[in-house]
């Protein structure tokens, strides 16, 4: 994945926040290295290692010297120079990560409660994150809360079993910056693992692939040159209600044969008593059949990786059944790595997405606004609230 700046005056944060990342992927590194990397200046590049030191974010050394003059001084991210909060919010659990400047998880803990009440789950959510706060000595820079999708579709959102049914028109974003008092931000689960994978998982080895989030329901983001492609309006990806079965069961989204009706853990926990683990899994493999090359098809990635909620040997034996694949576009000579890839991240993935959605908000707050979301408001319960000036 190869990250660009921009050398318009007012793109300076989201320059930061690329320097940043470009620290995080290869340090150590030496300045001139990061300014090829990303195409700035190597005096802009210093200037922004300056604001990063100051800021304590990253640290440099200077390697032994071998001849005349100093050795160059060597970046790298100083993980405990601050942290962010992952949230997950799912229909039966509440989850909450410490992620240090690196992406590593410090400290987990979680909720098994019911969330149909938004109000008495976001109680839980600021409890969750004053607890984790108050076992930090760094600063807290900002809190990432991942949730199930879609957004603001009449027919989908909040509606039916894969959703949260009880928090339509519940001021999300609101209620997150009120419990948790800094930067706060929101976005879909399938994109925030997509995220998650990319940037800590087997998708830092690929330029294209796409993320089939295997939760509740079923949803998934193409990652495309290193960034989560979400849409005119954050939706894309949303492959269980793709209507993939004629005459199939009825979906709450109003359609029939929704693939999540088959291929989900919504799927599996209905159909388990009834035919059993092993039983359900024949069931669901022609249709995940399709679904695979439907999204390849679709999206031509490099690979399918296949990660969520769910338990990895249940994903294995998933993918397993479904074994052979279909013919699709993925289907070409000369493939280096498999069509699908089991994420090794698991659930993990989520936490550090919305971890990382925080630190990426708050280095650079005002870049997606102007960029992507010129016409969105703060009313909308997915916009990025920050109170970073």
């Amino acid at each position: 994945m190869s990250l660009k700046g921009t050398n318009q005056e007012f793109g300076r944060p989201y320059n930061r926040r690329i320097v940043l990342e470009t620290i995080r992927q290869h340090g150590p590194i030496e300045r001139g290295d990061i300014a090829r990397r990303v195409g700035l200046t190597v005096q802009t590049v210093a200037n922004i290692i300056r604001e990063l030191e100051e800021l304590d974010f990253v640290t440099g050394a200077r390697a032994q010297p071998k001849g005349r003059g100093s050795p160059a001084t060597s970046l790298s991210i100083n993980p405990s120079g601050g942290y962010t909060i992952g949230v997950h919010v799912a229909q039966f659990k509440l989850e909450a990560a410490v992620v240090d400047l690196s992406g590593n998880i410090a400290t987990v803990i979680a909720r098994d409660i019911s969330t149909d009440n938004p109000e008495t789950a976001f109680d839980a959510i600021g409890a969750m994150i004053r607890e984790l706060a108050a076992s930090r000595e760094k600063q807290l820079l900002g809190v990432g809360l991942a949730m199930p999708g879609p957004f603001d579709v009449d027919q989908m959102s909040f509606i039916g079993p894969t959703t949260l049914e009880g928090w339509r028109g519940f001021p999300v974003a609101q209620r997150l910056a009120e419990v948790s008092n800094v930067p706060s931000f929101i976005e879909a689960d399938s994109a925030a693992a997509a995220l998650g994978e990319r940037l800590h998982g087997a998708g830092k080895a690929f330029r294209d692939f796409f993320y089939l989030y295997f939760g509740i329901g079923l949803g998934g983001c193409m990652v495309h040159d290193g960034e989560a492609l979400r849409g005119a309006f954050r939706n894309a990806g949303e492959i269980g209600h793709v209507p993939l079965i004629p005459d199939g069961e009825p979906c709450a989204c109003g359609n029939n044969g929704c693939v999540e009706r088959y291929v989900s853990l919504e799927s599996y926990y209905r159909r388990r008593p009834v035919v059993g683990r092993e039983g359900w899994i024949a069931e669901a493999a022609p249709v995940f059949r399709r679904t695979i090359a439907t999204i390849e098809n679709l999206f031509d990635p490099e690979t399918i990786i296949v990660g969520g909620i769910a338990e990895d040997e249940l994903l294995d034996g998933l993918i397993a059944a479904a074994t052979p694949l279909l013919s699709s576009v993925s289907q070409r000579n000369g493939r280096k790595v498999p069509r699908i890839l089991r994420s090794a991240s698991g659930h993990d993935a989520v936490l550090k997405g919305a971890a990382a959605l925080a630190l990426s908000g708050v280095l650079s707050p005002r870049f997606g606004i102007m960029f992507k979301d010129a016409d969105r408001t703060d009313t909308d319960p997915t916009f990025a609230r920050s109170r970073v000036a």
